[in-house]
């Protein structure tokens, strides 16, 4: 291996925390905990303030953490399921890592879309709010993986690169490797900016969390590259899979919000004028903007 580049940045941080009895607390643990709760505040706190009933909003919000763990379990397990199948065991220790965030996503949105058809709630109010709430707490959520060396960066041996040493850490020791999670924690911290200051101007309920959607999904789809993951079809790993359905998902939904349902009105508008025969008339029915 040729010498490390300058610059190259060195993380000697031991994954675990403590170890009580056969319970092992690591720094994944720890964060993915703290982002889940700050997730929770300001999803449903931003959901109350889009209409949504706030105790409705925090009941839906834990609904939605339970289903966010299975899925996210789920969908590591799958990815990985040549280790675990030699290793069963495994499966449940979910406090030492191995969690796929797109599980997260998907267990998550569809618990509380559920719940919140079932409680007959503002669905709308409530999916922004979890958008907000989600990409927050993937960020923190994040910061455990950094510590810990999880989801393997690929070969990088340049300035930016980083090098885990701690003989404990979950990723490859003393190889220079793209620090992928860390591109993702700033990813989600900007996209948590830039939903911060469409929060503050009405976009039309349900426009973020789709909005969410896209920007989480392109991210994802890039960064995926410069990690060890397992290829599962197309030359594609499955967050990436997982990426595309998200990306044409949400850009059929932003359309419809944004563009159709918004020039709906102005077509009512035409039919009534011309069948009334004069755009006064017309204007007397229309609803104010």
């Amino acid at each position: 291996m040729p010498p490390f580049s300058p610059l190259v940045i060195f993380i000697n941080l031991d994954p675990n925390v403590a170890t009580i009895g056969g319970f092992t607390l690591t720094w994944h643990g720890v964060f993915s905990a703290i982002g889940v709760i700050a997730g929770v505040v300001v999803g449903v706190r931003a959901a109350a303030e889009g209409g949504a009933e706030e105790d409705g909003a925090y009941t839906l919000a834990l609904w939605s953490v339970a289903g966010g763990i299975v899925g996210a379990r789920l969908f590591h397990v799958i990815d990985n399921w040549s280790y675990y199948a030699r290793n069963p065991g495994q499966i449940v220790l979910i406090n030492e890592g191995g969690i796929a965030i797109w599980g997260a996503i998907v267990g998550g949105v569809l618990t509380g879309f559920l719940y919140g058809l079932v409680t007959r709630q503002k669905v709308a109010a409530l999916a922004d709010g979890g958008g907000l709430g989600l990409i927050l707490g993937q960020a923190i959520g994040r910061i455990g993986d950094v510590i810990n060396g999880e989801h393997h960066g690929v070969f990088f041996n340049a300035p930016w690169a980083v090098v885990y040493t701690n003989p404990n850490t979950l990723g490859e020791v003393g190889i220079p490797v793209h620090l992928a999670v860390g591109y993702e924690l700033i990813w989600d911290l900007l996209v948590f900016g830039l939903l911060l200051l469409l929060k503050r101007r009405w976009v039309g309920l349900g426009v973020m969390f789709w909005l969410y959607v896209f920007l989480y999904s392109v991210g994802r789809f890039w960064i995926s590259f410069y990690r060890v993951d397992t290829i599962v079809a197309f030359g594609l790993r499955q967050a990436q899979i997982a990426s595309v359905v998200g990306i044409v998902a949400s850009c059929l939904m932003l359309a419809k919000m944004l563009l159709i349902d918004r020039l709906r009105p102005r077509a009512e508008l035409t039919a009534v004028a011309d069948e009334d025969g004069g755009e006064d008339e017309a204007l007397e029915v229309a609803p104010s903007p």
